[in-house]
C-alpha cells in the first residue's frame, strides 16, 4: 500500500505541474510591418495572442481578422500605438470567428471598396460573434460619389459590441452604423452599442442618412435585443431618423443628441425601451426628440429642451399607423407607455400625426402620464390630428401653459426651473412629474477616444488671416491659389479683369476695400469645388465681357458631384450686363452637388438672361435637390429673362427636412418674360417644404409657381404689394387637397 500511495503521489503531482505550466503559457505578441507579414501572423494567433500593426500608413489594405478565440482570451488586433495607424486608400475590416478584439486603428484618406468599412462577417456564412471593436476611428471615410451608397459598421452575428469608437463626416448615402437581422444567426443578437462618439455627419439632402439603424423593415417584426447606450450624437443631421429602430426588444439607454435635426424614432418593432436619454436642441432648426409608432413601446425618463422641430421630426410624436398593414408600413400605437419625460421650451407634441386616409389606425391602450412640459413662452405644444382617447393621459404637469382641451389629464402648476450640475433644469421641489433628480448626463467627454480630436467640421468665413490684393493682371488668383481655409481676400479700388477661372476650393471671403469693378472672359468668374465655399461682399461684377456663348453664369459648382456641401455668402454685391447671350445665370449647379446654405443680402442684380439662381439639377424624383436653405433679403431684381429661382425637389419621400426658401424685403420687376422660360414663372418652387415670401414688392413679372408635392409643407406669401402680376399658382400635385399655402394681406394681386 505505500508503494502504491507513493506512485500516486507523483501521478498527482506531475497532472497539477502540466496544469499550471499550460495556465502560464505567454500569449504571443506579432509586431508585423506589412500585409504579408499580418497574413502569417494571422495563421499563427491564437486565443490570448495579439496582432500589432506597426504604425504608419496602411494603404489599400483590406484586413480579414479571422480567428478562434475563447471567453477571457480574445485574439487582439490593434496599432502598435493607439492611433499610430492609418488605413487610408481602398481600406476595410472584416471580422470573423468567435472572441476577436480590434482596437487603435483609423480609417482616414481613403474609402472602403465594398459596402461596408467595418463588418462583423467574412460573408453570409462565416459570421463573428462575441466580439468587439473599440477606441477605432472612422473619419470622412467616404466614397468619391455623394449617392454612392455605403455602410460604415455593419454588425451581424451575436454578443458583438462596439464601442468608444469615434465616428465622423459620413457624407455619402448610407447608414452609419447598422445591425442587420436577415437571417436566424443575427437575429435575437443581445449586441452592445455603448460610449461612442458619432459626430457631425452633415445633412445628405435625401433619404439614406441615418446614423443607426437596427433592422429593416423586411425583419421588423423580429426581435433584436440590441443595446444602445451611453453614446454622444453631436449634430448628426443626414436626415428626419437620426437612429431609425426597425425591430423589436432594442434599448436606447441614457444616450446624449446634441443639436442633431431628426428623431430617435420608432420605426417598427415592438417593445422597445427608450430611457434616459438627453436631447439638447438648442433652438436649432428641425431638432427633435422621439417618435413613437408600432406597440409596446415605453418612453421614461428622458429629457428634451430647445428642441424646434415640426411634424415628424417633433419633440414627441405619437403617430397614427396602418390597421393590418404590410410590414413595411407604420403599425399602430398600441400598450404604449410615456412616463416621467421632462420636455423644456420644445415646441411641439405631435398626437396622431400622419393620419390620412391610409394611416387611419389611432393609438390603443396607451398611457400618457406624469409628464412635464413647460414653455417660457406659454403657447400651447400640442398638435392632435386625430382622435386620441385611446391614450389615458394622467397627472401630467404644465408650466405657465393652459391645460389642452381634447383631454383630461394636465393640471396647469407655477413652475420654477433651475438648472441642476447635470446641466439639465428641474422644477422645485414637490413636482414630481418629469425627469429623475439623479440622472446622469452623457457627455462628449465620455465618449470615443482620448488620443484623436474632436474638431469643428466647419470653418467659418473670416476666421482665417486678411490679404491685401490690388488689381494688378493675376493678383487675384494667385492670392485664391495662396489663401488657406477662412482667409480674406481684400481688394483693393480698382478695376479687376479676370482670365481664368478662380476656382474656390476651401471657404474663402472675397469683399472690397472700396470702390472694386470685376470683369470676367470665361463661361464663369467662380466656380466652387469640392470642399470650396465663397463669401463676396461689395463688389461690382459685370458679365460684359463674357464670352459670347450661351449658358454662361457667375458662379457655377463643380460640373462632377461634389461629396461636400458648400455654403455661398452674398452682400452688398451689384450684378450687371449678364446679357452677352442668353441663358445667362447668376449661379448655375450640377447635379450632385448640395448647398447648405445661400445667402443673400443687400445685393442687385439687373439684366440677367437666364435665371438668377439655377437650383433643378436633381430631377429624377427621387426626394433629392440641390439646396437646404436659400435666403434671400432687402435686394432688388431687374430684367430678368428667367426665374429668379428654379428649385426642385421631385419625389414623394419624407426624409428631408428641406428645401427652405426666404424672399424677404426685396424689390422684384420685370422677371421671367424670356422666351427661354419654360415655366412662365419668376418663381418656380416644386418640393419646398418651407417657404416664406413676405415684405416684398411684385412688378409687371411672371408668377409665382408653387407645387407641394409631399408631407405638410408650410407656404406663406404674406404682406407683399403686387403690381401687374398674376395671383400666385399653388397646386398639391398627390393629396388631392385644396392648396394649403397662407396668401394674406397683399396688396394689388391680379386675378
Amino acid at each position: 500500500m505505500k508503494g502504491l500511495s507513493g506512485v500516486l503521489y507523483l501521478y498527482v503531482s506531475a497532472s497539477a505541474m502540466l496544469a499550471l505550466s499550460a495556465c502560464n503559457v505567454q500569449a504571443e505578441e506579432f509586431l508585423v510591418q506589412d500585409q504579408k507579414a499580418y497574413k502569417e501572423a494571422l495563421k499563427q494567433a491564437g486565443p490570448g495572442d495579439v496582432i500589432k500593426l506597426a504604425n504608419g500608413t496602411w494603404e489599400d489594405f483590406e484586413i480579414l481578422f479571422k480567428g478562434e478565440g475563447k471567453k477571457n482570451k480574445p485574439i487582439r488586433l490593434t496599432a502598435e500605438t493607439s492611433g499610430g495607424v492609418f488605413l487610408t486608400g481602398q481600406s476595410n475590416l472584416r471580422l470573423a470567428g468567435e472572441y476577436l478584439e480590434v482596437s487603435g486603428l483609423v480609417f482616414k484618406d481613403g474609402y472602403t471598396p465594398t459596402s461596408e468599412v467595418i463588418s462583423f462577417r467574412r460573408n453570409s456564412k462565416d459570421l463573428a460573434n462575441n466580439s468587439r471593436v473599440t477606441e477605432v476611428v472612422i473619419d470622412n471615410f467616404n466614397q468619391p460619389e455623394r449617392q454612392e451608397v455605403d455602410h460604415w459598421v455593419m454588425l451581424y452575428g451575436k454578443n458583438n459590441r462596439f464601442d468608444h469608437n469615434h465616428v465622423v463626416g459620413k457624407r455619402n448615402k448610407g447608414v452609419t452604423l447598422a445591425v442587420r437581422l436577415n437571417d436566424e444567426d443575427s437575429q435575437n443578437n443581445h449586441h452592445r452599442i455603448d460610449h461612442n462618439y458619432f459626430g457631425p455627419r452633415p445633412i445628405l439632402g435625401s433619404n439614406g442618412g441615418e446614423t443607426i439603424r437596427i433592422g429593416t423593415s423586411h425583419y421588423s417584426r423580429t426581435d433584436s435585443y440590441t443595446v444602445v447606450e451611453n453614446n454622444y450624437f453631436d449634430r448628426c443631421d443626414g436626415e428626419l431618423e437620426i437612429i431609425s429602430n426597425k425591430s423589436g426588444r432594442n434599448q436606447f439607454l441614457n444616450n446624449t443628441f446634441y443639436q442633431s435635426r431628426g428623431t430617435l424614432t420608432m420605426r417598427h418593432g415592438n417593445n422597445n425601451l427608450v430611457e434616459g436619454n438627453v436631447f439638447f436642441g438648442n433652438d436649432a432648426d428641425h431638432t427633435g426628440g422621439i417618435r413613437v409608432i408600432n406597440a409596446g413601446q415605453t418612453i421614461r425618463n428622458n429629457y428634451m429642451e430647445g428642441l424646434k422641430g415640426t411634424r415628424f421630426g417633433g419633440a414627441l410624436v405619437v403617430m397614427n399607423g396602418v390597421p393590418n398593414g404590410p410590414i413595411n408600413r407604420y403599425d399602430p400605437v398600441k400598450d404604449a407607455l410615456i412616463e416621467n419625460n421632462s420636455l423644456i421650451n420644445s415646441d411641439n407634441i405631435q398626437l396622431g400625426a400622419g393620419s390620412d386616409e391610409e394611416r387611419s389606425g389611432v393609438p390603443t391602450d396607451s398611457r400618457f402620464e406624469s409628464n412635464l412640459i413647460y414653455n417660457d413662452d406659454g403657447r400651447d405644444v400640442f398638435t392632435v390630428y386625430d382622435d386620441m382617447s385611446g391614450i389615458d393621459f394622467e397627472n401630467n404637469i404644465l408650466g405657465s401653459m393652459d391645460p389642452p382641451d381634447f383631454t383630461d389629464g394636465f393640471s396647469r402648476e407655477t413652475v420654477s426651473l433651475t438648472r441642476a450640475e447635470n446641466g439639465l433644469m428641474y422644477p422645485q421641489e414637490g413636482i414630481s412629474a418629469g425627469i429623475k433628480r439623479d440622472m446622469t448626463v452623457t457627455t462628449k467627454e465620455m465618449t470615443g477616444v482620448t488620443w484623436f480630436p474632436k474638431t469643428e467640421p466647419i470653418v467659418q468665413f473670416g476666421s482665417g488671416d486678411t490679404h491685401a490684393v490690388t488689381s494688378e493682371e493675376g493678383a487675384l488668383f494667385a492670392a485664391i491659389e495662396a489663401a488657406q481655409a477662412g482667409d480674406v481676400i481684400a481688394l483693393s479700388p480698382g478695376d479687376y479683369v479676370v482670365r481664368k477661372f478662380l476656382k474656390i476650393d476651401k471657404p474663402l471671403t472675397i469683399k472690397a476695400v472700396g470702390e472694386v469693378n470685376i470683369s470676367f472672359e470665361r463661361s464663369a468668374l467662380f466656380e466652387i469645388l469640392n470642399g470650396g465655399s465663397l463669401q463676396l461682399s461689395g463688389l461690382n461684377i459685370s458679365g460684359a465681357e463674357a464670352p459670347d456663348n450661351a449658358g454662361n453664369s457667375v458662379i457655377r459648382t463643380s460640373p462632377y458631384s461634389m461629396l461636400e456641401n458648400y455654403r455661398l455668402e452674398i452682400s452688398d454685391t451689384n450684378f450687371t450686363q449678364m446679357d452677352v447671350n442668353h441663358s445667362f445665370n447668376i449661379l448655375r449647379v450640377s447635379k450632385g452637388t448640395f448647398a447648405d446654405n445661400i445667402l443673400i443680402e443687400n445685393s442687385n442684380f439687373k439684366d440677367v438672361t437666364g435665371a438668377i439662381f439655377q437650383l433643378d439639377k436633381e430631377d429624377d424624383d427621387y426626394g433629392i435637390y440641390n439646396a437646404e436653405y436659400l435666403t434671400i433679403k432687402n435686394s432688388t431684381f431687374e430684367n430678368v429673362e428667367g426665374a429668379i429661382v428654379n428649385f426642385y425637389r421631385g419625389g414623394t419621400d419624407e426624409s428631408t427636412f428641406g428645401p427652405h426658401f426666404n424672399l424677404s424685403e426685396s424689390s422684384v420687376s420685370d422677371i421671367g418674360g424670356g422666351k427661354r422660360n419654360k415655366s412662365k414663372a419668376s418663381l418656380l418652387l416644386h418640393g419646398v417644404q418651407v417657404t416664406n415670401i413676405s415684405g416684398n414688392s411684385f412688378k409687371n413679372s411672371q408668377p409665382f409657381v408653387i407645387n407641394h408635392t409631399v408631407g405638410e409643407p408650410k407656404t406663406r406669401i404674406v404682406e407683399n404689394k403686387f403690381s401687374q402680376i398674376s395671383a400666385p399658382i399653388v397646386t398639391e400635385l398627390n393629396s388631392g387637397l385644396e392648396p394649403t399655402a397662407i396668401i394674406s394681406e397683399n396688396e394689388g394681386l391680379k386675378p
